[in-house]
Parts: structure tokens; sequence; C-alpha cells
């Protein structure tokens, strides 16, 4: 099982293997299978990687889709920056430890390897990265479907399941061209998983949120089951005192309430803006005002 926590070398050693848990690996091709089967199945699609840079290895714990309000075509995917760091943030309450390790993005038809485009951005990037490396993934369509439908891996740095493969690379800030990177799978969850489960309200409180969680350290985002299906859970501590203000966001529906310690644990009690706004962020502010009053 990959380590909860990895070294932090002064000298890092060239990526000489990127590794996935299982729960990452499963995501990632189960969301370009559906991606596939969706509206959208013929434009590109991406994730970024997160996780662990040791000595010489790259440990990926976390990856966050492009979202739906990407821009993509068949030639290209941008992504949803607000929602991914909104999402980077809620995974690294827990895990400061995490980074940014590189980028898996398809392609169509058979074309396996990363493009003159896709190098002249990642060569910028890979040289602000701890190790002036990142790791890179190509997704293609194009395997030959084992009889048994599991994980195969016909060459060090590739990865199948069913028609689906990732041929996986590593480029350095000297490097003129990306270097093949074998690929390990091992027992393990992906981080941001969860998230899944709400990410269309992640996506829709996102640009709101993401200066709130800057502005107001004391905030703790949580993904739990609401009334009727899964919802984010937003608890702001009051910066002088045991009381907190916590924000249930499930669906288009917004619940305030205080939160507060009594003998036999926490209590909510229902709260309402004096002024409701449609900016969530405005009646989270408004009433953390009237808290602190």
């Amino acid at each position: 099982m990959p380590p909860a926590t990895t070294t932090t070398w002064s000298n890092p050693e060239p990526l000489r293997r990127v590794v996935l848990t299982e729960g990452v690996f499963r995501v990632l091709f189960a969301e370009y299978a559906a991606h596939r089967e969706s509206d959208r199945g013929q434009e590109e699609i991406g994730w970024l990687l997160l996780g662990l840079r040791g000595r010489d290895e790259a440990i990926v714990l976390a990856t966050l889709p492009a979202g739906t309000n990407r821009n993509a075509s068949e030639s290209h995917v941008l992504f949803d920056n607000k929602s991914q760091e909104l999402a980077n943030w809620f995974i690294r309450q827990d895990r400061k430890d995490l980074r940014l390790l590189g980028v898996v993005h398809t392609h169509p038809g058979s074309l396996r390897h990363p493009t003159s485009s896709d190098y002249r951005g990642d060569i910028k990037w890979v040289a602000n990265q701890w190790g002036k490396e990142g790791v890179f993934g190509i997704g293609t369509a194009d395997a030959y479907p084992t009889a048994t439908g599991e994980r195969c891996q016909p060459e060090p740095h590739v990865l199948g399941l069913g028609v689906l493969r990732q041929t996986w690379y590593v480029l350095g800030s000297k490097d003129r061209n990306y270097r093949k990177l074998p690929v390990e799978v091992e027992k393990g969850p992906d981080l941001a998983e969860p998230l899944r489960k709400v990410w269309a309200e992640l996506e829709a409180v996102a640009d709101r949120l993401n200066p709130l969680t800057e502005l107001l350290p004391k905030t703790r985002l949580e993904v739990a089951m609401g009334r009727q299906a899964p919802m984010i859970g937003l608890t702001i501590r009051h910066p002088q005192g045991e009381t907190a203000l916590h924000v249930q966001i499930e669906g288009t529906e917004r619940r305030y309430y205080l939160l507060e310690k009594t003998n036999g644990g926490t209590s909510l009690i229902p709260l309402a803006p004096e002024k409701p706004d449609d900016r969530i962020d405005l009646n989270i502010l408004s009433l953390l005002v009237r808290l602190m009053n």
C-alpha cells in the first residue's frame, strides 16, 4: 500500500516509476468509459493527479476531473480551474503533504503520445515543479480487449482495461521529449472519490467559496448524507468562541445553522439571513457578522 507520507528530498532523482492506487486506476478508467458514452464523448477529457513525490517515484492518491464546465473539443481540453481549486483544498485539509504531480488526458484514435502542443505547455509547467519533472498519462480507446476484461499491462509503461489504454510518460524541464515511465498499481483509495457524489454542487459554489477558504481559515468542508442525497457540509468556526456557522449544500438548496456545543455533543439551530442573497458567500458573511455581535 502506498505510504501515508513521503520524505522530502533535497536532491530528488529522476522519476523511475509512477504508482497508482487501485482507487485511482478504477476512477480513471471508469470515468473515461462513461465519458465515451456521454453526449460529449467525442471530446478530449482529462484529470489532475495529486499525490506524493518521493526521491525517484510519484505516488498518485487522488484525481480531479476536468469538470462539466471544461472547454473541450476533439483536439483539446481546458479544465475548470475553479472547481478543481475547491476540490484540491478539500483534499488537502487533512493531507498537506499532497502536491500536484501531473495530468492525464485522452487523445482520439491511436495517438498514444503527447503532441507538440502538449509539450509546449507541459515544459513550462514542469520547470516550476519540485524535482522539475511531471507525470503525464495519455488515454486512448484502441487497445485489444482481453478475454477476461481484467486489467492488463502489455508494456511496463502501459495499462489496459477492455478497449481502453493509458500510456504513461515523464517530462523534465530540460527534456526535448517525453520519456516512458513504468506504472504500477497498489492497494489504496482515490482520496477525491467522495467528491464525485457532490461534484455538481461543488461546481455551483466553487467561485464563491474559493475566496472564503482563504479569508476564513477556520473552515472545514466535508461530504455527508443530506435529507435525500449526498451533500456538502461547510463548517466555519467562530474566530472568538465555541460556536460555528454550518452550511448544508444539497442540490440547489442552501441551509444555514448555528452549530453549538452542548453537554451531549452539538446541536444545529436553523438560521436565516436577514436579507437572503443568491450568492452563498454574501449569506455566509452576513450570518457571521450577526454571530460576532
